[in-house]
């Protein structure tokens, strides 16, 4: 969903007159531009009110993701609201992914396993320069 600042004259037009026709879906829009707010602006205190205010709603997805939300519900409120993130993490199960495929009916996991964990062996060993005798 694009931020309503974002979107040009004619689609703002468009998406309010879709809105008006159908409360349920402008309900819903309400619903993940708070959601939206309390992402970008780290609000995870507000997470027990828009908890309560979605599960209100009589709109079945938005309860069942209320409801799934509130099975996590530390996780969640950590997640909006502390800076830190998991890009790090994401970025390193990314790169595994890469050597896998890469490595896909080549090797058998012991090699995975190897250039995951001694990513400096596995960059060395595989180093084609010879060494050269220093003159006399």
């Amino acid at each position: 969903m694009s931020h309503p600042q974002g979107l040009d004259p004619g689609d703002a037009v468009r998406l309010k007159a879709v809105l008006g026709r159908c409360p349920e879906l402008d309900a819903l829009a309400g619903h993940v531009r708070d959601f939206a707010q309390m992402m970008v602006h780290r609000e995870g205190h507000r997470l027990d009110e828009w908890l309560a205010a979605a599960s209100a709603e009589p709109l079945p997805a938005l309860c069942s993701l209320a409801r799934g939300l509130s099975h996590d519900h530390e996780a969640v409120r950590a997640g909006l609201g502390l800076p830190h993130g998991s890009g790090a993490v994401e970025g390193t199960v990314n790169e595994i992914r890469m050597l896998k495929r890469r490595m896909f009916g080549r090797a058998d996991l012991d090699l995975l396993r190897i250039r995951v964990l001694h990513p400096l062996w596995a960059t060395d060993c595989h180093r084609t320069t010879r060494s050269v005798p220093e003159p006399i």
